[in-house]
């Protein structure tokens, strides 16, 4: 969007200001020299003004060299009262002594010696000085000369005194600073009539550039309809004709580049790979959506950036490398929230001469694919090892009995006994691998009802309730079997209202009682298993806590995965598949829910399971109205 350009900005306004600024720069040459002229000629007429004459000098010399100090005193100060001069005049004899001084109210100095080091010096050196000194107290600038005067019958010049003349130079300063004050103002009115007939100069001279800029933005918008005015001839008419050719080839050339763009355009918006176009230098000028998302990236972020620092290869990999082999890469950009692995192949962008303008790369996103040949692969290596320790087991107990172990009455039961228990885990591992498979292929259908979890969970505790009571009465009637009884209690803790949940009950109660079986599996003896069951935000969350060993941290993330397992020898060794939590995670997702685990080493764990869930319903309301 084109921002209109303010007065201040202008190239109308910047001519004019270097015209005034030439301006108002010779004023200020020329009125420098001019006031520092008229200061020095001040001056020097000032000086000439209050500098005694040399007759003056003469009979003061004279008086000086009489012997009768009172009378040359009076003839001294009748001298000094006839110079009409406003300036302070002090006589100083060779001794130092004033003699006489025009100034009527001090004439009580006379007599005394002189205090100023500058008359004692012109006495000792016979040398004239003249200053131009400040009174900080009054604020004024005075002139000070000291003259030596000599004997004038005297071929030697021996001096007999001074004379000191100080005078006020305000006035000089004051004519001096009326006279700078009337060129200032000449100046400023100078420069006021000056800027006036600038502007209206610039003006005319950047009205066809004006013209010219305005048809430049109508270009670059797309419009080639407007003309710019010719005023004249010269370099600027000139000008105005190239932009005018200039508007109509690009307008001829720009509707062929839309048709091809437009082509261009839609193929890549409507590709599913990633396409990113570089210079021949390797820095991005075309990126599709799909590339963009790949790379979580907008395209203004990413035009004129290097595809080596988009796609994070700069570490390994160099332009080079990309224009001479061309080589196809995989790269992973997976986050801990997703997943996301692409597969990149690149090819160069040639003409006809051969000459490399670039290089396309297209993005395939693989990553589903990685992820399901890593879990065919650990799929089948965790089904190969799973299979094997229960079928080596079998292998050794079956060549023991054909060995003739089948014949010793002690030991052939208990190996047919392990044989049939291996055999029976082989069997839930394999129905449990078919469970996941049609859950997978999503052929397993739901009997969905709706149900009040309350008396579900309950309904299913008792059961294990029933199972404690039915372990204690074995336990008093066979005492030999208490020691291999392990002894829990259900604690319950459960909301009062009534929480319809829409699930397929037989399918929940096995995740809940797959659940409770492994809380009691690793809770140590007499263990308080804790089952709660509340609402919050439209959702039930029911959960299960043991007093185990609990999970550690680095394998809380691996809970739910296929096969996995925590303590692998401890869950062999109780029948476990490592597949229950598998199949209670499928359930859940399958029901609309989410299960979850939190655990700490030696706390023990909770499982979560929760469920959306309906309001209260009234029992009538369980029926359709006719």
């Amino acid at each position: 969007m084109n921002k209109k350009i303010r007065f201040f900005q202008s190239i109308n306004f910047k001519i004019a200001i270097v015209f005034i600024l030439l301006l108002m720069i010779t004023l200020e040459i020329i009125g420098a020299y001019f006031v520092k002229q008229l200061e020095e000629q001040n001056i020097e007429t000032f000086k000439q003004q209050v500098q005694t004459p040399v007759y003056v000098n003469n009979q003061l010399s004279n008086q000086l060299l009489k012997s009768d100090t009172a009378t040359a005193n009076k003839a001294i100060a009748n001298i000094l009262s006839d110079l009409n001069n406003s300036a302070d005049i002090r006589v100083v004899d060779s001794k130092g002594t004033v003699r006489g001084t025009s100034d009527l109210n001090d004439q009580r100095i006379i007599g005394q010696k002189t205090t100023d080091n500058n008359i004692k010096n012109v006495l000792y050196n016979n040398r004239s000085y003249e200053t131009l000194s400040y009174d900080e107290k009054s604020h004024d600038s005075y002139y000070v000369s000291i003259v030596p005067l000599v004997n004038p019958s005297s071929d030697s010049s021996s001096i007999v005194g001074v004379i000191y003349v100080r005078a006020n130079m305000q006035s000089v300063y004051r004519n001096i600073n009326n006279i700078t004050l009337i060129f200032l103002t000449a100046s400023l009115v100078a420069a006021l009539f000056s800027s006036i007939i600038a502007v209206v100069i610039s003006r005319a001279i950047t009205r066809p550039i004006d013209e010219m800029k305005k048809q430049a933005i109508r270009m670059a918008r797309g419009d080639y309809s407007g003309q710019v005015r010719i005023y004249g001839r010269d370099e600027l008419g000139q000008l105005a004709v190239a932009v005018n050719n200039l508007s109509v080839r690009v307008e001829e050339a720009q509707e062929a580049s839309e048709a091809e763009r437009r082509r261009l355009d839609s193929v890549l918006s409507h590709m599913t790979d990633g396409v990113i176009s570089t210079d021949r230098r390797g820095n991005v000028i075309i990126i599709n959506e799909a590339a963009a998302d790949f790379l979580n990236l907008n395209d203004e972020e990413v035009i004129g950036q290097s595809i080596l620092k988009i796609l994070k290869i700069e570490a390994d990999h160099t332009i080079r490398d990309l224009l001479e082999n061309q080589t196809e890469l995989m790269l992973d950009f997976s986050v801990p929230e997703h997943s996301l692995i692409l597969h990149a192949e690149f090819s160069l962008i040639q003409r006809e001469t051969g000459f490399i303008s670039g290089i396309v790369c297209v993005l395939h996103d693989v990553t589903e694919q990685q992820k399901n040949e890593r879990e065919r692969r650990q799929f089948v290596s965790n089904v190969s090892h799973e299979l094997r320790t229960p079928l080596t087991s079998m292998r050794s107990y079956l060549e023991a009995l054909t060995d003739g172990a089948w014949k010793d009455p002690e030991v052939a039961p208990d190996f047919l006994h392990v044989t049939q228990e291996e055999t029976e885990r082989m069997i839930r591992m394999i129905n449990d691998l078919l469970s996941l498979s049609r859950m997978d292929s999503g052929t397993v259908k739901l009997d969905m009802e709706l149900v009040n979890l309350n008396e579900l969970f309950n309904y299913t505790l008792d059961r294990f309730d029933m199972m404690i009571k039915s372990d204690a009465a074995s336990g008093d009637n066979n005492r030999t079997e208490t020691n291999t009884t392990k002894k829990y209690s259900l604690k319950r803790e459960f909301t009062k209202r009534d929480l319809w949940v829409e699930i397929d009950t037989d399918k929940f109660m096995q995740v809940v009682d797959n659940i409770i079986n492994n809380a009691i599996k690793y809770s140590p003896d007499g263990g308080v298993i804790t089952c709660r069951l509340l609402e919050t935000n439209n959702h039930v969350v029911l959960s299960i806590s043991d007093q185990g060993l609990g999970i550690p941290k680095k394998d809380l993330p691996h809970v739910f995965d296929r096969f996995y397992r925590v303590d692998k020898a401890r869950s062999r060794a109780q029948g476990g598949t490592g597949l229950g939590l598998a199949i209670s995670k499928e359930v859940i997702e399958k029901l609309n829910g989410r299960i979850w685990v939190n655990s700490k080493e030696g706390k023990g764990s909770t499982f979560y399971i929760s469920l959306p869930y309906q309001e209260a319903y009234e029992e009538d309301d369980l029926w359709d109205e006719n």
